[in-house]
């Protein structure tokens, strides 16, 4: 049963401080995938990881986007430097938690079309799970085909690599725990983004990717359903519930 976790960017860094982790937060959720690979749960397990205040906010600094893109080589360093710093400290606290996780970047993983059609080779992530490990994504800069570089979201990957994988299971561990409506209750299911389309707002953060919305838009069209919820919820999710909100 293959399972793609995503830990939000909002989740393991201060998205408000530029560069900034929540060490607090991060060491508790790999304590939590830890824990749960030690009970045998979520067996072929893949994480990916958001920008937070590491990659939003250089690419924001650039201009740089999930659609507007840049030539300049010094962002594309900058951008990606960052991401793989906050890929680092991810992956100190999950080998911590003896987790035996590998990084996969996607700038060299993947790129876009001219038409912006994201083509990510999961070979790799393959190849890492049937070797019993676990493989660890996040959002990035990847080259865009006729725009230079643009960014490639956590929630891409996500979306991307479930239809590749053929996931089981997909949860995103977001601030929040669930997708709210307008008086700040959970929604216990989403099936039609209309129906939804007026609660969802964009983040309040600096997000070049899309916010809630761009979330549930993408999690929609996925066969699985998905599980969006808050860090308290994490270790349910991996037991096997469905803690927060199943879209689709």
């Amino acid at each position: 049963m293959t399972t793609i976790l995503k830990l939000g960017g909002s989740v393991i860094t201060d998205k408000d401080r530029a560069e900034t982790l929540d060490d607090a937060a991060l060491e508790a959720a790999a304590e939590a995938i830890g824990n749960a690979l030690a009970r045998g749960q979520a067996a072929d397990l893949v994480v990916v990881h958001g920008g937070g205040s590491f990659g939003h906010v250089n690419a924001s600094d650039h201009g740089v986007s999930t659609t507007q893109g840049s030539h300049d080589v010094a962002a594309l360093h900058d951008i990606h430097g960052a991401m793989k710093a906050l890929n680092g400290f991810v992956l100190s606290r999950l080998l911590a938690a003896d987790v035996p996780a590998v990084p996969v970047h996607p700038l060299s993983a993947g790129a876009r079309t001219g038409d912006g059609s994201l083509e990510l080779n999961a070979a790799a992530v393959t190849t890492f799970l049937g070797e019993g490990f676990v493989p660890v994504l996040h959002g990035d800069v990847i080259a865009h085909e006729g725009a230079g570089v643009t960014i490639v979201s956590g929630d891409e990957i996500v979306t991307d690599l479930a239809t590749a994988l053929e996931a089981d299971r997909i949860g995103l561990c977001s601030t929040v725990p669930g997708v709210l409506d307008g008086e700040d209750a959970v929604i216990e299911r989403i099936d039609d983004y209309g129906a939804v389309e007026s609660v969802l707002g964009a983040s309040d953060s600096t997000d070049v990717t899309g916010g809630m919305a761009a979330k549930v838009r993408a999690l929609l069209g996925l066969e699985a359903s998905a599980s969006i919820f808050g860090p308290e919820a994490l270790e349910a999710f991996l037991a096997g519930e469905r803690p927060g909100t199943t879209i689709g």
